[in-house]
């Protein structure tokens, strides 16, 4: 008879007491050759059996359907289903004779009724410890939850202490939480200028990422920083220390009401843009920079859309301005010139105005005369001096 070894470890809790993988191997494999199994394949899963889904059992599955394997051997029962639906399908392939042997160093069966009776209560009592486990921990956290204390992962700002199994505040971390609170409430940032400046500020989340807009949004949202904390749809009393005062954080609330839903990027109306071009011929862009100070800056460059340009610094708004300034006093008119140009300027606006009307008037005159054409031509016409032929073509060409 052929065998497939099953061996299986989570990261979940009720596995930490079970042997890891590789235990597991040397073990059954040692079985094996003190019972002279023939094994045909070994598969290993890191993954829970609370659920239906697993990979691996799905496989082996499939090799017993095949006919490559006729029996399973695994460490005991719990490895191979903490669920119903798994369970279910161990002991339906063994009523339809495809598993003919299961082997459990930790375990007796056969395939009789005793043996599978016993095989379900295994499964039953692997499920009821799966359930039991959940339904402990959910009390455990409804429990903490009731203490003021937050049963999961701290937000950014602060740092789970896993000594007092607390809340403790990060303080490398929560002034630059605090200032995003601050800088919003002045209005003058919008939430991509605030993950912008967190990212000029070095400021990452507990897992050492850039801040995203979406976490932006979910921070200035969350009542954790005024020391509350909100579970499951309910606001409770909490015991770690605020970050913000409620003040701040109404401020902020009523400042997103006002603007709805996360706004797009603004778009900037930059001056002269669309007037300059950069010696390289590309187009030249502008930006705006928030220092950490909060202080904004406007800087123009060049967009290298025309390839590699020698212009690699930027060029701040100020100095922009002082070119221009310089530009336009040397090409600028004096007053005697500028008169002078005024002056020619109206008498080419007199002429251009005097031709309007000649030509005006030219115009009147010919459209006058064809429209007497066109009567004496419909006077003959309708004299049936002409055919309706003669008169189409005719009528046409006027």
């Amino acid at each position: 008879m052929r065998y497939i070894i099953y061996v299986r470890k989570s990261t979940e809790d009720e596995d930490r007491q079970i042997l890891s993988i590789e235990a597991q191997l040397f073990e059954l494999r040692q079985f094996a050759a003190k019972e002279k199994l023939e094994i045909v394949a070994s598969l290993c899963e890191a993954k829970t059996a609370k659920e239906p889904g697993r990979i691996k059992f799905a496989e082996m599955l499939s090799l017993i359907e095949k006919g490559k394997a006729e029996g399973i051997l695994s460490w005991n029962p719990d490895r191979l289903a903490r669920n119903s639906v798994d369970g279910g399908k161990i002991i339906h392939m063994i009523d339809r004779g495809l598993i003919k042997s299961l082997k459990f160093p930790t375990f007796w069966f056969e395939p009789t009724p005793q043996g599978l009776f016993m095989l379900q209560i295994a499964f039953g009592q692997s499920k009821y410890y799966v359930d039991s486990l959940r339904e402990n921990v959910t009390r455990g956290m409804r429990q903490k939850v009731r203490n003021g204390v937050w049963p999961s992962k701290a937000p950014l700002g602060y740092l789970n202490n896993p000594k007092t199994r607390g809340i403790d505040v990060d303080r490398e971390k929560a002034q630059k939480v605090k200032k995003i609170f601050e800088l919003y409430a002045t209005e003058n940032y919008n939430l991509r200028e605030l993950a912008e400046w967190c990212k000029r500020v070095n400021l990452k989340s507990n897992l050492g990422q850039d801040i995203a807009i979406s976490q932006i949004h979910k921070i200035l949202q969350s009542v954790f920083y005024i020391g509350l904390m909100k579970y499951k749809g309910e606001i409770h009393e909490a015991t770690h220390e605020p970050l913000i005062s409620k003040k701040l954080f109404d401020k902020v609330q009523e400042i997103m009401r006002e603007k709805g839903k996360p706004q797009k990027v603004k778009k900037h109306n930059f001056d002269f843009l669309g007037l300059m071009k950069c010696p390289c011929s590309a187009a030249i862009t502008a930006e705006k920079k928030i220092k950490p100070s909060g202080r904004e800056y406007i800087y123009y460059r060049c967009t290298k859309k025309k390839g590699p340009c020698p212009e690699k610094h930027f060029l701040r708004q100020e100095e922009l301005y002082r070119q221009i300034k310089l530009f336009l006093q040397k090409v600028s008119l004096s007053s005697h010139d500028t008169e002078r140009v005024l002056t020619e300027l109206n008498k080419e606006e007199t002429q251009a105005k005097e031709q309007a009307k000649i030509t005006v008037q030219n115009l009147k005159e010919k459209l006058t005369k064809t429209e007497k054409k066109l009567e004496k031509l419909l006077d003959v016409y309708l004299e049936e001096t002409i055919t309706a032929e003669e008169y189409a073509p005719r009528k046409e060409n006027l």
